[in-house]
């Protein structure tokens, strides 16, 4: 059960609570310079080897997994190929240096004194941390938000004596013009993003990244996510890495491995209004050491607190007992490939879906992401134009606090600060989205100050959209409390049946179709519809009979509340859908679909039919693709280089999605 394998805080309203430390109050007392090069100590992990970074790579290039691979390789002779793997492995390989990272830390730690007021810990679960690197091998696994994750981590284990972690980053973190190098040294390998059918890559890449876990030379680090979440919401896990990791347990190479999950909640995040600007098509800036050192001026802004929570470390010999039967990797040596069961590739998705739900319960939901839900359900010119009374702000979001917590969701509400100054003080860290002015809040809509033409309706539409896509992010950080719940309410809505069958119908259809958007684990849709009926059971929203869901007068605030909350994924996706339906081309590339969909989106929001901003966003556009190649509504095929997608009518309306939803 989920229950029993997730690490979660105490419900309660925190600040100051003596479960999280914030390690930052000691950087400041101390010199940076004493703290970089103080005695470091870890206790590793006891079987690992002491062999350097050079015998890392030895082993890898002469396992005999690689030489198999190698041999394999026709067309080119064995020398060639074994040059080209050992090309491969010095691009991919990191280089850990203590120096390095001593040098690391002295520079982050005067960076992220100047970005963050705190950065809170739980050291219950660092302690745990600390003893389990020292049992198995451990894979670090924290939710990804902004480039700083790729940092903070490293940053508490350097400071609390705990072995450095080896961490998977992007190949063009490496080209960057000396920080590259830097990295590298400080323990990052780096992955090419586009690797294809590449066999031999992949073959020194899963090689490299077993003997790392077989060893247990260092913690290993990645992100399950696979890529920065745009939207601060928990995107579904990729399996690469995933299967790599696990491999060496499943041909029983290693007694057990630790997987900790993490996770990161950020007040407010650096990169928040990039984001925006990618959802709406701008190109993402390349990584490069100008462009850091141009970003420099994130310096001078104020991103409140963050916290980083230590889940409890998970084996996966406990996880796995009863789910798979390792018996098939005796058929074949363990030094050959082996393409694994069904049984085996449903458990690794199973438990990378089990580590993002674990980081989403163990995610603090900050006061302005209260407010940004309530705010996204303003009308958009009550934001623009009239501003939203303070007051009715303030009195619903203290409403919706209590809901939170009745749903047994992590809160970061400082307990000790009176709650008008902590939501002023929240307004205020985010006067880049919304400004207070003469007791209505207002939302922010940057335009060119150096431009003297008037904007275009279609702009308009757009620089308001980038505005409410970083209202949107942070709304997105508190939607896992209320996602279940949410979709129960929708499909009371919808349906206007009281019957728990007719509803658990169509809890599991939205389900299906929203899993893209929301993380669900494979195979619990009976346990999210129960815990759904709980959860509105126990803040006074429904009565629960053994056959019957009834709604409550008492219900009504609350239902209506999480209704509104998931109605923009149903208008995004009920347009998008309608495109599909009324387009006359049933071959498009998805470059010929993405600004499609979002010209006809800025048409329907200029002529009032359409209220919601988030169907412009390339997030959700994709989300709903994948969602109808799910549901077998759309192929994708790899032709002349391009994706290609199939869409048919009928599998639409009269196949997999029910035409009880009005969908065109």
């Amino acid at each position: 059960e989920l229950k029993q394998n997730v690490y979660s805080i105490k419900n309660v309203v925190l600040k100051d609570e003596e479960e999280f430390t914030d390690i930052l109050e000691e950087r400041r007392r101390t010199t940076d310079l004493g703290y970089a090069l103080r005695t470091f100590n870890p206790q590793p992990y006891k079987g690992a080897p002491s062999g350097s970074t050079s015998d890392l790579k030895k082993a890898v290039l002469e396992s005999q997994y690689l030489r198999y691979i190698i041999a394999l390789e026709t067309g080119s002779s064995v020398e060639k190929v074994r040059q080209e793997a050992r090309g491969i492995l010095e691009e991919m390989s990191h280089n850990l240096q203590l120096g390095f990272i001593r040098l690391m830390g002295y520079t982050v730690s005067k960076v992220f004194k100047r970005l963050f007021r705190s950065i809170y810990v739980n050291m219950e679960g660092l302690n745990m941390l600390q003893q389990a690197i020292q049992e198995s091998p451990v894979i670090l696994m924290p939710n990804h938000r902004s480039y700083v994750d790729f940092l903070i981590v490293s940053f508490i284990l350097f400071t609390y004596d705990i072995p450095i972690p080896v961490i998977a980053a992007g190949i063009p973190l490496a080209s960057m013009k000396v920080v590259g190098e830097i990295l590298r040294r400080s323990g990052a390998f780096f992955i090419r993003r586009a690797i294809g059918s590449d066999k031999l890559y992949w073959a020194v890449l899963s090689e490299y990244v077993r003997t790392i876990v077989r060893t247990g030379c260092a913690p290993l680090e990645f992100y399950v996510e696979g890529f920065r979440s745009r939207t601060l919401k928990s995107v579904v896990p990729k399996l690469g890495m995933m299967d790599m990791v696990l491999e060496p347990y499943f041909k029983g190479e290693v007694f057990d491995i630790t997987l900790v999950p993490i996770s990161i909640s950020y007040d407010r995040v650096v990169e928040e209004s990039l984001l925006a600007l990618e959802l709406l098509g701008v190109p993402k800036p390349k990584e490069s050491t100008t462009g850091l050192f141009k970003a420099s001026r994130v310096l001078q802004e104020d991103y409140g607190c963050m916290h980083v929570n230590f889940g409890r470390p998970l084996s996966v010999r406990q996880l796995c007992e009863g789910k798979i039967n390792r018996s098939e990797y005796n058929l074949i040596p363990r030094d050959l490939p082996q393409r694994p069961s069904t049984e085996i590739q449903d458990c690794v998705n199973w438990l990378a879906h089990l580590i993002v739900r674990t980081q989403e319960e163990g995610s603090l939901i900050s006061p302005w992401s209260l407010m940004a839900c309530l705010l996204l359900q303003a009308p958009i010119t009550t934001l623009t134009e009239e501003g939203l009374q303070w007051h009715g702000l303030t009195e619903k979001t203290l409403w919706l606090r209590k809901l939170v917590l009745d749903f047994r969701g992590c809160l970061n509400w400082p307990a000790r600060t009176p709650d008008s100054d902590v939501m002023s003080s929240t307004v205020a860290l985010h006067h880049s989205i919304v400004h207070h002015k003469a007791g209505r809040v207002y939302l922010v809509q940057d335009g060119d100050p150096a431009s003297q033409d008037p904007l275009s309706p279609e702009e308009g539409v757009m620089r308001t959209a980038a505005a409410v896509l970083m209202l949107v992010s942070y709304r997105n950080q508190a939607l896992h409390v209320f996602v279940r719940p949410g979709i129960l309410a929708t499909a009371i809505h919808i349906t206007k049946s009281t019957q728990k069958d007719e509803l658990f119908s169509f809890f599991c259809f939205l389900r299906d179709v929203f899993s893209n958007e929301f993380i669900f684990i494979p195979g619990r849709a009976s346990q999210d519809f129960d815990e759904a009926c709980s959860l509105l059971q126990k803040c006074g929203a429904v009565h629960m009979s053994q056959q019957e869901v009834t709604v409550l007068e008492t219900g009504l605030e609350v239902l209506s509340f999480l209704q509104k909350l998931l109605q923009p994924f149903l208008d995004s996706y009920q347009l998008i859908f309608r495109y599909l339906c009324e387009n006359g081309a049933h071959v498009f590339t998805e470059k010929q679909f993405l600004p499609a969909v979002q010209n006809l989106a800025t048409k329907l929001i200029l002529s009032g039919d359409l209220h919601t901003f988030e169907v412009l966003s390339s997030d959700t556009q994709k989300n709903v693709l994948a969602a109808l190649r799910r549901l077998e509504a759309v192929t994708k095929l790899r032709k002349a280089r391009k994706w290609i997608v199939y869409f048919t009518k009928g599998a639409t309306l009269g196949g997999s999605i029910p035409p009880r939803f009005p969908l065109c």
